[in-house]
């Protein structure tokens, strides 16, 4: 039997701090206290009173390390998502909400913190997660090299135009230019940079991947009655799933050819808006998860928001960007152009949209899909949603 997890559960508060990579103020712990310092501030709530954290994607920040900074005064859930990287993010909702529903917990905070000259470059965990020895003796030894097979699986086997992709970047980079606190702020794509850029990975150019940043964002969730009683509108919690299909996994690395372009979201799909009760139409903005480009494609195929067949009359640049898109994506600039602790700007981004406080409004703004990061081990997604 399933918990109806359906707008029982909120977010009251957001923190996020970043950094240029290397540039951090303080070690990584410091910057994730002050980010959840941030989000208990944001929502008036005293962070003493928080009783459990839950994270993903191998964050090496203990919560009993975390107690002493923050002045916890009783801790009732420590947990991580395992396994899939940034695939997990909208995993750690699930978790901190079943938490709550079931007494476990009463405040909980989300968390992802990177500070790479503590916790090492990502891009060597994920390395280290994702990438059997099988991969390695061959030369596959980078993320960018397995994601670019697939996206080749994507163009060749399923006949997506490559097009599409800088349609996404596009879109990324026009929020982010129009974002104070992004890396692209003020600086439009230039079109003829992205197209003459370095090749990381053949079909990867350096623009269709997400760029790595020092930092810490933190969500405050508790039960939706409690929020409402808090500084700022709560953001429902409406849907989350996660999980993987059949065939799916790095370890087999899909010999499925159908399912090897996938983004992996095909299983969690119909779970995902049958507990929302709503469908793709009903999304009114999109924050994804994009670690490259062609994957952020995949995902969106995936979701149901458009089919191989309609790719390029969906995904346009005209349609993807804020306020007169018919699917706002990445309204704060994403992982491409915002910036990349570990994809957690999306989270955080959902939030600030639907509180109106987004650099770039999707207006009547009323439900948000969150998309986890594609083509991961275990995936997940959510909805939130506002009255």
């Amino acid at each position: 039997m399933s918990i109806d997890i359906y707008g029982k559960t909120s977010i009251a508060g957001v923190g996020y701090r970043q950094y240029k990579r290397g540039t951090a103020d303080l070690p990584e712990r410091g910057v994730l206290v002050r980010a959840i310092v941030d989000a208990c501030e944001d929502a008036g709530f005293n962070p003493a009173d928080i009783d459990g954290f839950v994270s993903y994607g191998d964050d090496a920040n203990e919560p009993v390390r975390l107690m002493p900074d923050l002045g916890t005064k009783e801790l009732m859930l420590s947990a991580q998502v395992w396994g899939g990287g940034g695939g997990g993010i909208a995993a750690a909702f699930q978790l901190a909400s079943s938490a709550i529903l079931t007494g476990q917990a009463n405040a909980v905070v989300i968390f992802r913190a990177l500070v790479e000259g503590n916790s090492g470059r990502l891009a060597e965990a994920v390395m280290a997660h994702h990438l059997n020895d099988h991969m390695a003796g061959v030369g596959l030894v980078s993320p960018a090299q397995m994601c670019a097979l697939r996206a080749q699986r994507l163009f060749e086997y399923h006949a997506v135009p490559k097009s599409v992709c800088e349609e996404l970047v596009r879109a990324s980079y026009f929020h982010g230019s129009r974002n104070p606190d992004a890396v692209a702020y003020g600086a439009e794509l230039n079109l003829d940079d992205y197209r003459h850029s370095r090749w990381i990975a053949e079909p990867f150019r350096l623009f269709d991947c997400s760029r790595e940043n020092d930092g810490a964002g933190a969500l405050l969730m508790m039960a939706t009655d409690r929020a409402r009683d808090l500084a700022k509108p709560p953001v429902k919690l409406l849907s989350v799933a996660q999980g993987a299909e059949k065939g799916w996994g790095d370890l087999l690395e899909n010999d499925d050819a159908d399912l090897y372009a996938s983004a992996g979201f095909r299983a969690i799909r119909d779970r995902l808006f049958q507990g929302a009760g709503l469908t793709p139409a009903d999304i009114d903005v999109v924050q994804l998860y994009e670690n490259f480009s062609a994957q952020g494609i995949a995902s969106l195929i995936d979701h149901g928001f458009c089919t191989y067949d309609n790719v390029e009359e969906v995904i346009r640049f005209e349609n993807l960007i804020a306020p007169d898109g018919n699917l706002p994506v990445n309204t704060s600039g994403g992982n491409f152009a915002h910036g990349f602790v570990h994809g957690f700007i999306c989270a955080v981004e959902s939030i600030r949209q639907l509180r109106g406080e987004s650099p770039n409004p999707v207006p009547g703004a009323k439900t948000c899909l969150l998309a986890g990061g594609p083509g991961s081990p275990t995936i997940s997604s959510a909805i939130f949603g506002v009255d």
